[in-house]
């Protein structure tokens, strides 16, 4: 079975209660699948990146087998907020 977007999508939605979440196949830009992906929530919070990162990849460990690239950027519900207003 192929990943897609939508299912990445899905998986880390149901996983993180996500804010916020975009999934971006990168694919036709790059030689093999690729995504890059934007996680907001709560449960990153008092977490440092490090451990977000492992979370999400954690959660996508079967995915990741798959996967040639992937680019995540993992932020608290604040940071977003803070970011969405720059």
């Amino acid at each position: 079975m192929a990943v897609t977007a939508d299912h990445i999508r899905d998986k880390l939605a149901r996983e993180f209660d996500a804010v916020h979440l975009e999934v971006e196949d990168t694919s036709p830009d790059r030689c093999d699948t690729s995504f890059r992906v934007l996680v907001v929530s709560a449960r990153f919070e008092g977490k440092a990146l490090l451990q977000r990162h492992r979370l999400v990849n954690a959660c996508l460990a079967e995915e990741l087998k798959k996967i040639h690239a992937f680019e995540q950027m993992s932020l608290t519900p604040e940071q977003w907020d803070r970011k969405k207003s720059q």
